[in-house]
């Protein structure tokens, strides 16, 4: 049953974009089409044949291998705070249990440095040029957002420096289309965080990433066509773009000048957490002492906290995607807060819901993965926005017009994501990892 409510919800999704579109008039049917037929035609091969789940479990151990590798200068830096929980190290002490400082964000660094050699011997470029000549032929939109969408399913921000020379010529669909892309995928680098904060208590999560985060990039393209269809001319339409990349002259620099990036990256991850987890508290307090006012007022028992009223908000789009009433409002409460706190807090409060059993159905905590994977945040608009902007300053005011429409073109690609795994999710699934 649920996975026809699912399997429903992905087009409940899209007629939600569709009202909020900036004009219904014009419809890329051609888009809709190829866009939904291939996150189905993925989540088959993934959830449904033997060979998918095979290839699945190959990533997923993979993975799993390079963030294990990872770790070695962690612990060699920290030594017992970077134990993982119930683990002891060659000296026979015990971990101190979970560090997120110590133990997951210093992963972010090795996977930057991991993927700027991916891009240094060109296996990076190669397959970023597979999946734009796939979207660009199928879906039939422009070059550079093809491969902009592309680069975003491997990277984060800097996926629209592969289209550098193009983004002055840019449409302001273009730029919605790039800005949900980018906000609705995962770059690899960070993936190793919620690797690292999940797989104890689900270890098949680095291929549910891996998956979410491509099959995203394609819903990123139709709710954003739905939101903000093409009403102009793009200049690289039809043409086969080549990504621009400047290469680094030896695997060394690769190695120094995308580690450097990886540490930037870490220190925003930390400011923004700190600066964000604060702000909520105090919202928290102020709107919880007018709650409790409220309730014994009215009689009626609310969780006023900000993570429980936008919890409220997103409990029809998590009854949609098709998570079981049992656990709708738990997995909806941690949607919500992803809005104001970042998807990391989010897959932590998803960690605890697992390993104190608090979730009834393996299929919530399955959609629950795939809703939450992206940077569909208040946070992450700003830095999007800010970061494209930067590229093309001239250009700025048409990013920034968009930007927020692109923002729930992320969110709603999002959740389409989650819709499109629960129609094919299979409760005995060796893709859960038992």
């Amino acid at each position: 049953m649920y996975n026809l409510v699912s399997f429903a919800g992905i087009f409940i999704l899209m007629t939600v974009a569709w009202l909020l579109s900036s004009d219904r008039k014009v419809i890329n049917w051609r888009v809709i089409f190829w866009g939904t037929v291939l996150q189905m035609i993925f989540a088959l091969f993934i959830f449904v044949i033997p060979a998918g789940s095979k290839t699945f479990l190959l990533v997923n151990d993979a993975v799993v291998k390079v963030l294990d590798s990872a770790t070695a200068g962690v612990r060699f830096l920290f030594g017992r705070l970077a134990l993982p929980p119930g683990t002891k190290n060659e000296m026979g002490e015990e971990s101190l249990g979970f560090i997120l400082a110590f133990q997951a964000l210093p992963t972010i660094i090795f996977f930057a440095s991991f993927m700027g050699v991916l891009y240094y011997i060109g296996i990076m470029p190669w397959l970023i040029k597979i999946f734009s000549k796939t979207f660009a032929r199928l879906m039939r939109i422009s070059g550079a957002e093809s491969l902009s969408v592309s680069s975003n399913i491997f990277v984060g921000v800097e996926a629209n420096m592969t289209v550098l020379p193009y983004l002055d010529k840019m449409t302001r669909s273009e730029f919605c289309t790039i800005l949900a892309a980018g906000m609705s995928t995962t770059a690899s680098s960070v993936l190793a965080l919620y690797v690292f904060i999940l797989r104890k208590n689900f270890p098949t999560i680095a291929g549910h990433l891996v998956s979410a985060s491509i099959i995203s990039a394609i819903g990123a393209i139709v709710m954003s066509k739905l939101i903000m269809p093409e009403t102009e001319k793009p200049a690289t339409m039809g043409l086969d773009i080549t990504p621009y990349y400047q290469k680094e002259s030896s695997v060394m620099e690769a190695i120094i000048n995308n580690a450097n990036d990886g540490l930037k990256m870490v220190a925003g991850i930390v400011a923004l957490l700190l600066a964000f987890l604060g702000i909520v508290a105090l919202a928290d307090f102020l709107v919880g002492s007018m709650g409790v006012r409220l309730n014994n007022l009215t009689g009626i028992q609310m969780d006023w906290t900000l993570k429980g009223l936008l919890g409220y908000l997103c409990y029809p789009f998590t009854l949609i995607i098709g998570v079981p009433f049992s656990d709708a409002f738990e997995i909806s409460k941690l949607i919500g807060e992803r809005a104001v706190l970042t998807e990391v807090k989010s897959y932590q409060d998803l960690a605890v819901l697992l390993s104190s059993g608090a979730l009834h159905d393996p299929r919530s905590a399955v959609l629950a993965a795939y809703a939450l994977n992206g940077f569909a945040h208040f946070a992450s608009l700003a830095i999007f926005v800010g970061g494209t902007a930067a590229l093309v300053p001239k250009r700025s005011r048409d990013i920034s017009a968009v930007g927020f429409r692109a923002l729930i073109a992320a969110t709603l690609a999002c959740f389409m994501t989650a819709a499109i795994a629960g129609t094919f999710f299979n409760g005995g699934s060796i893709l859960l990892g038992k």
